[in-house]
């Protein structure tokens, strides 16, 4: 079998996952440090968030039409939908996980934990319970470029929303926590940790936890280490295999930890999303530039999807 140059297989096992025929494009470019992709399988658009420009943007499907969606957008970094197709939001600029309202308005879920102020909540999943999960690095609060540089009132943690409304702190080692994400079962939750932006031979690895049904984890070990740049933010589809940026590029690994392939891009990347009218296209957030891809596989949440409405919200900044 032939494969473009941009794609690059490690393992047989990548061949059935992509399309030798496909074709890797560039959907636009115009950004600073796009982020964030959250895809609305109803209206066939995508959201992304361009952090240093303070804007989220919109392309839409159909037509190839990008437009802006929110301006000023807080410096909003990673997003994705509850399970009512609700926006939910990480923003630098107000260090909080927000939720956008079907009628637009915006709801603060999280700012603060046990009376500080987070630093500057970076990616969010959000459980088939409703429960919000996020990350706290400093990355928001280092600089005026990513949002506001301000003093850190917390350490850098994994945090859970649950179901109540009670947010708790349920991972409070690592150095940077940074992008996350379910299996397709819920079992495990992986989260990335880019300790090395801060120290030469700081964390640039993948971890997995154990995921019990009163929304603590167990384990932790790490599951991949990345060999070129880091891993930022990261999907799973539907066999478990989890697509995760990188500096070259988007890498795919198997349940199993082995790297299966990886899809070479002219930027660094930053995050990944599923969509499409079958959840087989890969959208792919790299520095300046809006990416896609086709693959032979699909992403294994079923973004927005009915279930019991849910209205979760932390306690009030003290």
């Amino acid at each position: 079998m032939t494969y473009p140059d941009w794609l690059v297989v490690e393992d047989d096992r990548f061949s059935s996952l992509v399309l030798p025929n496909g074709q890797l494009e560039r959907l636009w470019q115009a950004g600073r440090w796009c982020e964030g992709p959250a895809y609305f399988a109803a209206g066939r658009y995508l959201l992304w968030s361009d952090i240093p420009n303070d804007r989220i943007l919109r392309y839409d499907e159909n037509d190839g039409h990008v437009s802006v969606f929110r301006q000023p957008a807080a410096f909003s970094n990673g997003q994705t939908l509850d399970r009512e197709g609700r926006l939910i939001t990480c923003e630098h600029g107000s260090r909080s996980v927000t939720r956008t309202e079907h009628n637009g308005r915006i709801t603060t879920l999280a700012d603060a934990f046990e009376g500080h102020r987070l630093n500057s909540p970076n990616d969010v999943a959000v459980k088939s319970d409703g429960s919000v999960w996020f990350t706290d690095p400093s990355y928001g609060i280092d600089s005026d470029y990513e949002g506001g540089k301000r003093r850190s009132e917390l350490d850098c943690h994994v945090y859970c929303l649950t179901p109540g409304g009670e947010l708790r702190r349920v991972a409070d080692d690592f150095e940077k926590p940074n992008g996350l994400a379910f299996s397709p079962d819920e079992s495990w939750l992986y989260v990335s940790d880019t300790g090395a932006t801060h120290r030469a031979d700081g964390p640039r690895h993948l971890r997995r936890f154990r995921v019990d049904q009163n929304h603590r984890l167990q384990g932790g070990e790490v599951f991949a280490v990345s060999d070129c740049g880091l891993f930022d933010g990261f999907r799973l589809d539907i066999a478990g295999n989890l697509w995760t940026s990188a500096g070259d590029g988007v890498h795919c690994y198997a349940p199993d930890g082995t790297r299966l392939g990886r899809i070479l891009i002219p930027e660094t990347v930053a995050n990944v999303c599923f969509g499409g009218i079958s959840r087989n296209r890969l959208y792919v957030c790299a520095t300046t530039s809006l990416y896609a891809v086709p693959l032979n596989t699909r992403g294994h949440h079923v973004i927005g999807e009915a279930v019991a409405p849910t209205d979760i919200r932390a306690p009030a900044r003290a």
